[in-house]
């Protein structure tokens, strides 16, 4: 009976180790897709920025 007792804590421990890694991953895969947008907007930005750079200098010439 005592090794059951045992058993039962020991899968639900190592259950609960499964969930955090889980979250852990899911928290991780989240930040790596809002640094993803995140860098797609500035590189737009800065698309942005150099046609209009070059649209000045056109102008200038």
């Amino acid at each position: 009976m005592h090794l059951l007792h045992e058993d039962l804590a020991r899968a639900h421990q190592q259950s609960a180790l499964n969930n955090a890694e889980q979250n852990r991953r899911f928290r991780l895969a989240q930040k790596i897709e809002r640094a993803q947008k995140t860098a797609e907007r500035a590189s737009l930005r800065a698309e942005r920025a150099s046609a209009r750079a070059r649209l000045a200098l056109a102008r200038l010439v």
